[in-house]
């Protein structure tokens, strides 16, 4: 099969097949522009072999981040370039030598620091620098599973809760990074993720991410075909059938199969319904569960596609959100944000950076595209 990313020309096919045009569709977080065609081959599906060079028969996984241990890495020699940086608030040099080690380097930097300097550098850091600038330095001091942490804090603290936020990191996340984020919130916030999310969500939509909280997704890459066919029956069933939606039955099914299966599934539907499965969804459901079952079909078929959706709507909604340039690109840095930046030009016509050029400046445009490494 003919694997190629998915491009502009597919979306407008998808938004004029639902009766919208490109620019109304553009205006609004992308719900059902999905994937209407993605069952005949626009986004190529999962084939494990295509991602794992093999050498000396070990696999070698790919690296698809786009930061990378500094080659000349010197804890010390950095601490040094910082004090006079900090001292001279010269945002420049900081930007520059931040975005520019890993996170594993970045925490012995900050250890070094305090024991050279007796000083926290996280709040050295605040003492100069504000706003925009601030909030993706401090983002780039933290270890993931504390950045993450601090996301589900702020997603729900105070009036109202961000649930894309919630969502988008419980379905990207791997099951290993999961319990690390409840063991982290636990230790920072003294209260149990839990407890929380079962505080701040009600409903179909409260089920669904205790579920993803729970762990339990298969991490395996084999597909089980007799279990694809069967989930699709029951998904078509359960959301096509007569009577009221099964809600319960879509949440088990597309919170613990893995990616690659969940995408034969998807496959398999669309042979025996008229409708996508993310159609399906939006006629049946409404509000925050419809809004999250589909981020998980989403990821589960083309995750650097959702994320390079998730920046585009950063960049193109009212207002640049900082926030969520700031979360997206730190925290897929050195995961898979080369893959995201190619998808982004795939689906846009422009790369991420330019975008980025044109909405940000200063020393926080410097910092971002630091991150979305060279161009």
């Amino acid at each position: 099969m003919s694997h190629r990313p998915f491009e502009l020309e597919d979306w407008r096919t998808i938004f004029f097949d639902s009766g919208l045009s490109v620019e109304t569709a553009f205006k609004y977080p992308v719900k059902m522009s999905l994937f209407k065609r993605f069952f005949k081959g626009i986004i190529h599906d999962r084939h494990p072999e295509d991602e794992t060079p093999k050498v000396k028969e070990k696999p070698k996984p790919k690296y698809h981040g786009t930061v990378t241990p500094y080659p000349h890495f010197d804890a010390s020699s950095d601490v040094s370039v910082l004090q006079s940086a900090i001292q001279s608030k010269d945002e420049d040099v900081i930007v520059a030598i931040l975005v520019k080690r890993n996170n594993e380097q970045r925490q012995k930097i900050k250890a070094v620091y305090e024991a050279s300097t007796g000083k926290n550098l996280v709040k050295a850091m605040k003492s100069v620098l504000r706003s925009d600038l601030e909030d993706v330095v401090l983002a780039l001091l933290m270890p993931p599973a504390y950045f993450d942490a601090f996301l589900f804090r702020k997603a729900t603290k105070g009036l109202g809760t961000d649930e894309d936020v919630l969502v988008e990191i419980l379905a990207t996340r791997s099951n290993k990074e999961i319990e690390e984020i409840k063991k982290v919130f636990k230790q920072e916030y003294q209260i149990e993720l839990e407890e929380v999310i079962k505080r701040e969500t009600h409903g179909d939509f409260n089920k669904a991410l205790l579920a993803m909280l729970s762990a339990k997704r298969d991490e395996t890459t084999e597909v089980n075909m007799e279990l694809a066919k069967k989930d699709a029956k029951v998904l078509f069933e359960a959301g096509e059938g007569v009577g009221k939606a099964d809600v319960s039955t879509f949440i088990n099914i597309l919170t613990t199969r893995s990616g690659p299966q969940l995408s034969k599934t998807f496959q398999h539907y669309a042979t025996i319904s008229d409708l996508t499965l993310p159609k399906a969804l939006q006629l049946e459901l409404k509000g925050d569960i419809e809004d999250c079952l589909i981020d998980i079909v989403k990821c589960a078929w083309n995750m650097p596609a959702f994320f390079a959706e998730k920046l585009h709507l950063a960049i193109e909604g009212h207002g640049t959100s900082e926030r969520a340039l700031n979360r997206v690109l730190v925290s897929r840095s050195e995961v898979d944000l080369q893959k995201i930046i190619e998808e982004y030009k795939a689906m846009f016509q422009r790369t991420l950076q330019e975008d980025i050029v044109n909405d940000t400046k200063g020393d926080y445009q410097k910092a971002l595209l630091g991150l979305c490494g060279p161009y």
